[in-house]
Order: structure tokens, then C-alpha cells, then sequence
């Protein structure tokens, strides 16, 4: 009754208005686009039927939309945040403007010269993607159908049945042969169509038939590229993505539309040593996600990404000493789009001899989380850990390991958890592949004295720095806050990334290991930290299967023995989404 009373209003409100609009250069609030005719021509209807003011036009870009109004500006911006409110239209509605309008289709015996507010573009609409098909809107005979089917040459052939198997009516070879097979596919799409089933597409019906093929790639611009700097031509998606700036070896193309897709050209003189180094960086890269298949073979390379969102597919190719390639990252859920648009990406790419400039940009932001403009890949969450045997067993806290899709050590060794004490919060890790530790923790069981010095060895500023750092401090308890058994209580200021790190006595051996400050709704002091006691990691890493080295009493080592120990042992636990 809301939505009703509401619809009421707007009429008797902004029908005079809209009707005003219609002497002036009116917009419009549009609600959705659709590429063919009759979806369009559907949804009008059934917007129709709940909300006044509802035209539909043709889009330079070929599709259709609908839109409601002509307002004045003020009022198509109130009717656009009612309606969202109340959900009557999508969220992602907004304003649109008649000059990107061609003839109008809704209502039905409207015509674009009914309203003022609308006037048809004066400029030419933008090249489509070759067809190779010359519209025509004039009807055929068979015959005459026939006689300009026999114009086609053989690639404009194989796209027709090419088209005809992505709408589902051909599944036989591409071969460009119009036998019994072809022509009864054909017959099938005039009859679905509402067109005489003569099984030979007139021209018009050639024409519309790709076009729907070509919806995804209109509708995302797809249009030849030319980039004389990079020496690169090819085709893209030139309404969805736009260029904005060089950073060698890459050609930057950032979002131009809510479809949030990216792209990259790549360009930059080499070897093969390079193309290999490449191929790594571009693997450290936020925009390719860990899961998807790679190859680097010979003078090429090709990496594939899905996650977080996205879907990236990069392929570069070494010749004549030049790397040129592209980079393309698309919204993950629009699948059937980003193949068609990848497809003519790959199909169009060539190059000249121009290569960029290594100096391109040199003056662009620079970061230690950006190569050439391009975030790095960043982990979740990143904690200390340290070596507690020569195998390369790690003890950490289950904090870096929860809810994680993959642990790695240092950033690219994998990890696997072999034991976890939940109550205690200290998780055991394996390392997929052996390693030699530097140094290996040798642990001192014994009970310390409270007031007792001692550091805590761990990654402050979770990997920042490159190396960990020392914290030092004093023990303040041998129990925990509650008095529980297992847990001290240090005098020491940590940080988060500290979390997982070994706590050294004056002498150089373990005796703890940093716990993370309890997530319990309450705010301890800076200068109070948690540890589980050696004795305790002992019984875990005996659950385990690992034999903890103990320690012998050396007496106190120099502050340059101690950081060496702690360097060689402490490591830094990364865990991805």
C-alpha cells in the first residue's frame, strides 16, 4: 500500500513537472539495459505496470534501455532515491541523459519525437566490432536471401554458425559449409525468433543474429586499441576500462565503469631471464589471485587467478629480445563476458618494434607494497613463529592459522598444522618441503624468577622491517591473569605481530613463547604481556611427535649472540585468504 500511495504521489507531483521537462533537455533515472529487443520490451512492460513515466530506447551501444521520466534534474535524483529506498528499482539505478538515446521503443506507440526532453544523437554511434556482415533492414526473399548468403566469405560463414552454437541451436563442426545440419539450425532460430522458418537467414536476420552474439563485447566497447609507445595493438573493452598512465613495463587501464575490470599492456625489452623474473613479480601481485593454472615454457608465459572477487588472465611472450603481452582482471560471476572479451583480446593482440620506455613514470608514487604502480599481494594476517626442531618444525600461535586457505613461511614456503592446543592458543606447523634452520630454540623448562630479564624475538611490524626485532622486558608473574598454570605474565610492550614469537632469558634459551593479548572485550595496559610457559610448549610439541632440544646453562650471552640466535631462528607465519 506504501509502494502505491508512494507511485500516487510521485505522479501528481512530478507529472506537471515532467511534462514541463518535456520543453527542456530532460533526464531520465535508468533501471536497466537489456540486449535484445524483446527482454527490453518485457521488463518495460513490467515496469510499466507499477511505475509511471516508463519509456525504453535504443542505446548507441546497441542494447536497450529503460528509463523512467523526463525530469528536471532535481526531481530525477528525489524520484532515484525514493524508489531505491522502497526497491521498486535496482540499487544500481542512476542518472542518464538524452544523448545517449536512439529511437525510442516503449511505449509502444510512442516515437522519440513524442517527448521534448528526448533528441536523437547527432553524432555518429560508435564502431561496433566487426562483423563482416552489411546490415540491412529491408526484407528478403529466399531467393534474394540466398544470392547475398553467397557473398559471405568463408569467415563470415563459420561466424554465422558460429553464433548459431553459442545460442544454442548448432552443435556440429565450424567449417563454414551451410549443409542439411546448418540450414535446420537456421530454421530453428527464425522459428524461435518469430521469423519464417526458410532455414536461409536474410541479411537483416544475419545482422541480428550477430549482434546478439556480439551483445557482451558492445556492451563493454569492445573497439581496436593502438598504443604506439608500447608498441601493442589490439582489441578492448574501451567502455569498461580506460588508460591512465605508464609505469614500465605496464600500460595501465583502470576501471571506467562499475564493472570494475582492469587491464594491463606489457612492454619492456629482455631476455629470457627476464620473462622469468616477470613471471614471478606478476605472481606477487594482488590482481593475480594464488588459485589458477600457470606455465612459463621456453619464450612464454601464461598465469590464470580466481579470488577475492576477481578473475585474471596474463600471458607474455619473449621475441627479438622484446616482452609484450597483457594482463586482463575481470569480476568474478560474469564468466560467459570475459570469455568472449579474452577470446578477441587474445585474437587481435600484435606488436611492432617500439618497446616503453624503462624510465616511463619514474616519477610515479613509490611504496614497498607497489611494483610499477601494481599492489602487492598482502596475507590476511602475518605472526611470528620460531624453529623448535632441525626438521623445521615451527611453534606459533593458532591466531595465524584460523580460517586460512594457506600458510606460508616467510611468504612462500607452505606450511601445514600438524597439532594445535585450542585452550592455550599455540598451533605446531609442518613445512611442506624439509628445511635447515640457522638456529633451532633449545629450551629452558625451569621455572624463572619473577623480575627475571628477558626478550621477546619477533616481527613487530608483521615483515615491514625484513628481519625481527628484539623487545625487552621483565617477567611480572609466573601464572596467567586468573592465576592459571602454563602461562607467565611479562612486563614487556609487544605488538601484535610480536604474537608467536620466542622469549629469550639473559642466557639465550627459550623459556616462552609471546601469546596474543586476549580478545576478551577488555583492554589490558600497554606494558603487559602473556607467554606460555617452556614447560608447556614441551608437552605440546611432545603431542606432536617433536623432541624439543633442551638447553644447557651457558651463563649470559651478549646482546650480539642473542639477536644472531634470535635471527636465525625466529620466522615470519603469513596466512591468506
Amino acid at each position: 500500500m506504501t509502494r502505491i500511495f508512494t507511485a500516487i504521489l510521485f505522479l501528481f507531483l512530478f507529472g506537471t513537472r515532467a511534462v514541463f521537462a518535456q520543453q527542456e533537455a530532460g533526464v531520465w533515472v535508468q533501471v536497466e539495459a537489456r540486449p535484445s529487443l524483446s527482454q527490453a520490451q518485457e521488463r518495460a512492460q513490467a515496469y510499466a505496470s507499477l511505475l509511471p513515466d516508463v519509456n525504453g530506447f535504443r542505446l548507441n551501444s546497441g542494447w536497450y534501455a529503460i528509463v523512467i521520466g523526463p525530469y528536471l534534474r532535481a526531481d530525477a535524483e528525489q524520484v532515484l532515491r525514493v524508489y531505491r529506498a522502497e526497491g521498486q528499482i535496482p540499487s544500481d539505478s542512476y542518472i542518464a541523459f538524452s544523448n545517449n538515446f536512439g529511437p525510442q521503443f516503449w511505449p509502444v506507440s510512442s516515437t522519440s519525437q513524442d517527448l521534448a526532453a528526448v533528441e536523437p544523437p547527432t553524432t555518429a554511434a560508435p564502431e561496433q566490432p566487426a562483423t563482416g556482415l552489411t546490415p540491412q533492414t529491408s526484407d528478403e526473399t529466399r531467393a534474394q536471401a540466398l544470392q547475398s548468403e553467397r557473398l559471405l566469405s568463408a569467415q563470415d560463414r563459420r561466424a554465422l554458425q558460429t553464433a548459431l552454437q553459442a545460442a544454442g541451436f548448432y552443435n556440429s563442426t565450424i567449417d563454414g559449409a551451410f549443409g542439411q545440419g546448418t540450414r535446420r539450425s537456421m530454421a530453428d532460430w527464425q522459428r524461435f525468433n518469430g521469423f519464417e522458418a526458410t532455414g536461409v537467414l536474410t541479411t537483416a536476420q544475419r545482422t541480428t543474429l550477430m549482434d546478439d552474439y556480439n551483445a557482451p563485447l558492445i556492451s563493454v566497447g569492445m573497439a581496436r586499441h593502438s598504443d604506439p609507445q608500447a608498441g601493442i595493438d589490439l582489441d578492448l573493452p574501451l567502455s569498461a576500462v580506460a588508460f591512465d598512465r605508464y609505469e614500465a613495463p605496464f600500460a595501465h587501464f583502470n576501471s571506467a565503469s562499475d564493472l570494475n575490470a582492469k587491464a594491463l599492456l606489457i612492454s619492456q625489452e629482455g631476455d629470457k631471464n627476464t620473462l622469468r623474473a616477470l613471471y614471478e613479480v606478476m605472481q606477487s601481485l594482488e590482481i593475480v589471485p594464488l588459485d589458477g593454472p600457470r606455465q612459463l615454457r621456453g619464450d612464454r608465459f601464461t598465469l590464470e587467478g580466481r579470488g577475492n572477487g576477481i578473475v585474471s588472465y596474463t600471458e607474455a611472450k619473449l621475441q627479438d629480445g622484446q616482452i609484450k603481452g597483457f594482463t586482463l582482471v575481470w569480476p568474478d560471476g560474469d564468466e560467459a563476458r570475459r570469455a568472449r572479451v579474452l577470446a578477441a583480446m587474445k585474437a587481435s593482440f600484435s606488436t611492432n618494434d617500439a618497446v616503453l620506455d624503462a624510465s616511463a613514470s619514474a616519477e610515479a608514487e613509490q611504496r614497498i607494497d607497489l611494483i610499477s604502480g601494481l599492489q602487492l599481494r598482502k596475507p590476511r594476517l602475518s605472526r611470528s613463529g620460531f624453529f623448535a626442531d632441525a626438521n623445521g618444525t615451527i611453534l606459533t600461535v593458532t591466531e595465524a592459522t584460523d580460517m586460512c586457505t594457506r600458510l606460508t613461511l616467510d611468504g612462500d614456503q607452505e606450511l601445514q598444522v600438524a597439532w594445535t592446543d585450542v585452550d592455550l592458543g599455540v598451533a605446531v606447523l609442518r613445512p611442506k618441503t624439509t628445511l635447515a634452520p640457522l638456529n633451532v630454540a633449545e629450551f629452558n623448562k625451569a621455572t624463572p624468577r619473577i623480575q627475571t630479564e628477558v626478550a621477546v624475538s619477533g616481527f613487530s611490524y608483521e615483515g615491514a622491517l625484513g628481519a625481527p626485532t628484539l623487545t625487552y622486558g621483565q617477567i611480572a608473574d609466573v601464572r596467567g591473569l586468573n592465576g592459571e598454570e602454563g602461562v607467565k605474565r611479562l612486563a614487556l610492550a609487544a605488538l601484535p605481530g610480536d604474537a608467536g614469537g620466542p622469549i629469550f632469558d639473559t642466557s639465550g634459551q627459550v623459556v616462552g613463547m609471546l601469546l596474543p593479548t586476549p580478545a576478551d572485550g577488555r583492554t589490558l595496559p600497554a606494558s603487559v604481556s602473556l607467554a606460555a610457559t617452556a614447560a608447556r610448549l614441551g608437552e605440546i610439541l611432545d603431542k606432536a611427535g617433536v623432541a624439543g632440544q633442551a638447553g644447557q646453562s651457558t651463563g649470559q650471552v651478549s646482546p650480539n649472540e642473542l639477536n644472531r640466535r634470535a635471527t636465525g631462528m625466529t620466522v615470519l607465519v603469513h596466512c591468506w585468504d
